[in-house]
């Protein structure tokens, strides 16, 4: 075999580059990390998952919304929320995740190359750096993580201010006071939700009918009706035809029913490329498809047995914490350590709106085309004493189970700490277990955690 300068080299510092170059690293591996300066801990970090979660947290205590059932609509911590109180949360905590991410990496002798990755050979990688001097490493595997950016729309006239993609939405200087949304899924309508709870009228403008349609109808409707009442509007079923201004130099956008749709800011949230194109795949005789995603085994090998690939790149589900267990399960299976069978594990989704939805299992709409005989344990926060002391107003917690065997096939919530609660039910589902350990489990009062007691109760009693 040829000897390179390391067993492991991991393309991207996201949470799966991260997770898998430890992962390695544990095994006595010698690993290296590679990416821009500016963007170790990747998209994640900078663009995504934290400073947009970190805002949604600043929103929430500033705009007293979790309050307001006690103290009225208009309770508010601060009377005048700027994008400098909210992007101030954001940075303190993007500055000690970092911090955490370069410790963790020192720490499990984790080498950190940084610059602008690009295959040379199925084996080999060049380096370009900040001063733009190119170096080649070489290692025996190589763990593609590069993650994605957002996808644009050449009529759009992107210019950071107005006209802004979800990578550019922090950098806005003042909140406006009208936003139009262009696509509903994820990351749009987590950012429509945290706009329309500071008061800002939102627009979301969606070609579907239906909105994230992988998850629970029900759940998203609440959310809906939820954001309504915040005077969201929805344009679904809809596309957009033509981008300019109004006489008052307004953003207007016609869509294709000839509606005209105003605002003082265009967010366009219309899925995610990957940043593979910029690996040169075709020198390590790897292939993508037109968003740039890698296709790869339930091992995470790409069609070079060497190569894997993990997380954003690899498409669906595209979340951190999928992400960070796919990252680990490739190092270990490229090295020979025990690897959780794909087939059983129990994977988690979150969705950071106001309020969140988080589910795990299946869908009323897959047991219901499976022909799986299934019922429902409802519970609702307005139910649950710590509920109302938190001031929730709405809220719901859906346990899916077997009609004959009584195990535990779907769990679907929506409402604060929805996110949190999920969790719950993805261990009953991970072991086993029935509509009846709700049931008959004791859980701390009060608590949202409680819900559980309340749907296996429920989930029984329609038996």
């Amino acid at each position: 075999m040829p000897q390179y300068e390391f067993d492991l080299i991991v393309i991207g510092s996201g949470p799966a580059g991260q997770r898998g170059a430890i992962a390695a690293a544990k095994l006595g591996k010698r690993v290296a990390i590679i990416d821009r300066r500016e963007l170790v801990g990747g998209v994640c970090l900078h663009t995504g998952t934290i400073p947009s979660k970190t805002l949604r947290e600043a929103i929430l205590y500033l705009s007293g919304l979790r309050q307001r059932a006690f103290y009225g609509r208009d309770y508010s911590l601060k009377e005048e929320i700027t994008m400098a109180d909210l992007t101030s949360r954001v940075h303190q905590v993007m500055t000690r995740e970092l911090e955490v991410i370069r410790s963790q990496l020192k720490r499990n002798n984790v080498t950190m190359l940084c610059g602008a990755a690009s295959f040379s050979d199925a084996h080999h990688v060049g380096i370009i750096d900040d001063s733009g001097s190119h170096t080649v490493v070489g290692a025996s595997n190589v763990l593609i993580a590069c993650g994605t950016r957002p996808a644009r729309c050449r009529d759009i006239p992107f210019d950071g201010e107005r006209f802004i993609d979800s990578d550019e939405i922090l950098n806005l200087r003042t909140l406006p006071r009208e936003l139009i949304v262009i696509g509903g899924g994820v990351v749009g309508l987590e950012y429509a939700s945290m706009f329309s709870a500071l008061g800002v009228r939102v627009s979301v403008v969606d070609s579907r009918d239906r909105l994230l349609d992988f998850a629970d109808h029900e759940m998203v409707d609440l959310l809906c009706h939820h954001m309504r009442g915040q005077n969201a509007v929805f344009r679904l079923g809809d596309a957009v035809e033509e981008v300019g201004y109004d006489q008052r130099a307004r953003i207007s956008v016609r869509l294709r029913s000839q509606r005209v749709v105003r605002g003082d800011v265009l967010l366009y949230s219309v899925g995610r490329q990957t940043n593979a194109d910029l690996l040169g795949l075709e020198a390590a005789g790897l292939t993508a498809d037109p968003r740039g995603r890698i296709s790869v085994n339930e091992w995470y090998q790409t069609e070079v047995p060497h190569i894997y690939a993990a997380g954003d790149v690899i498409g669906f589900p595209a979340l951190a914490a999928t992400s960070s267990e796919q990252g680990r399960a490739a190092a270990c299976h490229m090295f020979g350590a025990p690897v959780p069978d794909p087939a059983e594990v129990v994977l988690p989704y979150g969705i950071y709106t106001i309020p969140e939805i988080s589910m795990v299992g299946a869908t009323e709409d897959t047991l219901a085309k499976d022909h799986v005989p299934y019922d429902i344990g409802l519970a609702r926060f307005a139910e649950l004493a710590r509920a109302q002391m938190m001031g929730l107003d709405t809220g719901m917690l859906k346990v899916l189970f077997h009609r004959e065997t009584r195990r535990i096939l779907g769990v679907h919530a929506f409402g604060d700490s929805a996110t949190e609660l999920v969790h719950i039910g993805q261990t009953a589902m991970a072991l086993g277990g029935t509509i009846e350990y709700f049931r008959d489990a004791v859980f701390n009062y009060p608590t949202l955690a409680e819900a559980y007691k309340v749907a296996g109760l429920d989930g029984t009693n329609r038996l």
